[in-house]
């Protein structure tokens, strides 16, 4: 998981749990999501995996 590209479908920020989209199994799964540091990541912003907590939570920062 860490290392995939997904984009934000539920707003992320410090302290409230956001969703993200990722391609996984060769399908697109919906995520929980927090932010791998203090900020805030709005609905449509692609995100990349910086850890991964099974089975269904990740924490995420701006993709560049």
């Amino acid at each position: 998981m860490v290392g995939k590209r997904g984009r934000v479908i539920g707003r992320i920020a410090p302290g409230i749990i956001g969703e993200v989209m990722l391609p996984v199994r060769g399908a697109t799964e919906a995520f929980y999501a927090y932010p791998a540091i203090d900020e805030v990541i709005e609905v449509g912003t692609q995100v990349v995996v910086v850890d991964y907590d099974p089975p269904r939570t990740v924490y995420v920062a701006r993709a560049i």
